[in-house]
């Protein structure tokens, strides 16, 4: 049976990248969180479909997922944005818009930051970028040491809603934080004590306010990973931004609030 999470392979940067490229019209990339087992299709299998009006492309980002763990990698900020810019120039794409999920978007504000003209619209949801004190949650899931008991608890974490966490998707998710070479790359990212991880993905506030492009904020009010305070300053800061917060709601915002919040962008998108 084929693997879903298994797109097509293009060479970024002289990295074998594992994405999926979908549909027609203006470019849109999706970049996922940083969870253990995480791909690109795990956080946006839902939201692929319903994007339907655009090219959308969704990366594994480098040391996650299906894309290539070079042996001399170097985990932070820098080399992930220029893998992420790679990416887009293997595929031909010139600008894009970048819907950016919690490290994703802590990234998408890095490309925005280093080549504003290659960035058209941003969508920042649960988004690293701005500094906050690291949440028990988010130190939790950075410091994860494999286990079907460990993942349950990870994953009742990133969900308000508790019936998301069944036993299919605990299994799924532990499978693949165990593929061979995966735990290995991801305990070398964000090794304790790790709110200086969080301070490395942080863009420093005269870079925010000097940010020109459009940018929806969206962010789960009980959010336990990324506060929600965190977005409030990020559209405090950015001139041309909104924010959207849900009620009853956590990390998991584009699951768990998935018409709405495929709605919102695409409306967003669509202005």
């Amino acid at each position: 049976m084929t693997d879903p999470e298994i797109g097509r392979t293009v060479d970024a940067g002289g990295i074998a990248t594992n994405l999926h490229d979908r549909g027609e019209g203006a470019p849109v990339l999706l970049l996922h969180g940083s969870g253990p087992g995480v791909t690109a299709w795990a956080n946006w299998r839902t939201v692929l479909p319903r994007l339907d009006r655009y090219r959308v492309v969704a990366p594994d980002i480098v040391g996650f997922g299906y894309t290539e763990r070079p042996a001399a990698a170097v985990y932070a900020m820098p080399y992930w944005r220029d893998h992420a810019f790679a990416v887009l120039d293997a595929l031909g794409i010139e600008t894009c818009s970048i819907v950016g999920n919690s490290f994703g978007g802590g990234l998408a504000l890095a490309m925005a930051a280093a080549r504003p003209e290659r960035v058209d619209r941003l969508v920042l949801m649960g988004s690293a970028g701005y500094k906050f004190a690291i949440t028990p949650g988010l130190d939790a899931v950075w410091g994860y040491e494999p286990s079907p008991e460990r993942m349950r608890e990870l994953i009742g974490l990133f969900a308000w809603d508790s019936s998301i966490v069944t036993d299919e998707l605990v299994r799924l998710r532990y499978e693949a934080s165990i593929r061979p070479g995966y735990q290995e790359s991801y305990a070398s990212m964000f090794p304790a004590p790790r709110q200086r991880h969080v301070e490395a993905m942080a863009q420093s506030e005269e870079i925010l306010r000097g940010l020109e492009h459009e940018t929806l904020i969206v962010h789960g009010r009980d959010d336990r990973i990324v506060p929600l305070e965190s977005s409030i300053a990020l559209n405090r800061l950015i001139p041309r931004s909104q924010l959207h917060v849900f009620g009853q709601c956590g990390h998991w915002t584009q699951i768990e609030q998935n018409e709405r919040f495929c709605r919102l962008v695409a409306d967003f998108f669509a202005e």
